[in-house]
């Protein structure tokens, strides 16, 4: 009888924790870039080995993992296409499709008519949000649509002026979005399983970054730029905590906020990549300025950190990467430039990922001494805007149309 509780005590446990190769939302687990799953080959390849690829529609939506399968949001025509694959083999579970017509700002024509924003995976939900700003929570095992909201009576547009890029967070039963356009819009805490809202922060519309959660001082937050703000509210309630005023050119706010311990990290185009310490003092919120580094602005390709260093794409120079002391925000050193428009990070232990508008998968060491290239990989002959899928052992890569699965 031991050995059988002890095995149902196992199994339970299993049961619980997420496939150790899941990537379920936007910047993977915890959004923070890390792919701690990951498992580098002992030796890279000439080129690593494509396992399938697939026409998966337009967009730059990311793919997410979860369970052996791939879920992505594109669109075909004047509908969005929400979609799941066998991770092995790229052979299609489910599919749906819906009408959303979408006009494009002329500024954004480049980039298409989406969708930009990332899904969530949880608890056996997939949570989408269409460039024009509908939002639909789907069955993540069968594709059955469970609810949905427009949003179109509650706000005068439905997405900001170059559409919708905000990735949806889940927090338990929470889910969080950032819905409305450029004249009215809140950030909304609603119920994961209805769609119901429990709280709404009416403070601004949003902008293109996605929220993280942070404790800073054991209060549990929301933390996202808005369009003209870094903002945070309570993750209980929507309260406004505090805000830092903070705009960029066109409005343009687009980065995630990285949180390290107190330290909260942002910036934007054009502007001085930024770290403050957030503290609570007197029943008072305090954000202290930490250091400000204007050498590496950053655009719309969110850094990553690793061991005490800050690395990303700063929009310089026709793009260079960069590394950056965390604890005073020097720059230990770029790249010449002309590296990408943009790049998207992960951090594999003490290897950077970065995928980027060249088609090229660049593999270099997290080494805060100088760039230290690994490899460098074409895959794809178009663009990849969306941010990679990492799984254990390979990484799924959306580019301009298509969606495949590369091993190492």
């Amino acid at each position: 009888m031991p050995r059988i509780n002890a095995t149902l005590v196992l199994l339970l446990a299993a049961a619980s924790v997420p496939a150790a190769q899941d990537w379920s939302q936007w910047r993977g687990p915890g959004r923070t870039g890390v792919a701690a799953a990951f498992k580098a080959p002992a030796a890279w390849p000439d080129r690593p080995t494509l396992v399938w690829k697939i026409d998966a529609g337009a967009g730059h939506a990311s793919p997410v993992i979860a369970s052996g399968r791939v879920y992505l949001h594109s669109r075909v025509g004047e509908q969005e296409v929400v979609a799941a694959y066998e991770l092995s083999s790229g052979k299609p579970v489910w599919r749906q499709v819906y009408d959303a017509p979408y006009e494009m700002n002329p500024a954004a024509r480049g980039h298409g008519k989406g969708p930009k924003s990332t899904p969530v995976l949880e608890t056996g939900r997939l949570f989408t949000f269409g460039i024009g700003g509908i939002l639909s929570a789907w069955d993540a095992s069968s594709g059955r649509l469970l609810w949905r909201k427009d949003f179109r009576r509650e706000f005068k547009a439905t997405a900001p002026d170059f559409g919708v890029a905000m990735s949806p967070l889940v927090d338990d039963e929470l889910l969080v979005v950032h819905a409305g356009g450029p004249d009215s819009g809140a950030l909304l805490g609603l119920a994961a399983s209805t769609g119901a809202v429990r709280w709404a922060w009416k403070g601004e519309g949003p902008a293109y970054a996605s929220p993280v959660v942070a404790r800073f001082a054991g209060v549990p937050q929301v933390v996202t730029q808005s369009r003209t703000h870094v903002i945070s509210v309570a993750l209980a309630d929507g309260r406004e905590l505090w805000r830092i005023p903070f705009t960029t050119d066109y409005d343009q706010n687009i980065i995630t906020p990285l949180i390290d311990g107190e330290l909260l990290i942002y910036g934007g185009l054009g502007r001085p990549t930024t770290a403050v310490k957030v503290r609570q003092q007197g029943g008072k919120w305090t954000h202290e300025a930490v250091w400000a580094n204007a050498e590496i602005p950053v655009y719309m390709s969110t850094p990553v950190i690793a061991s005490g260093h800050l690395y990303g794409l700063t929009h310089r120079n026709r793009g260079q990467f960069f590394c950056v002391d965390l604890k005073d925000g020097r720059t230990l050193w770029t790249t010449r430039g002309r590296e990408a428009e943009n790049a998207a990070f992960a951090v594999a232990g003490d290897l950077l990922l970065a995928t980027t508008t060249e088609g090229e998968l660049v593999v270099a060491q997290a080494n805060p001494k100088a760039f230290e290239l690994v490899k460098r990989y074409t895959l794809a002959e178009s663009p990849i805007w969306a941010h990679p899928a990492i799984a254990a052992a390979g990484i799924v890569i959306k580019d301009a149309e298509a969606l495949g699965y590369w091993r190492f």
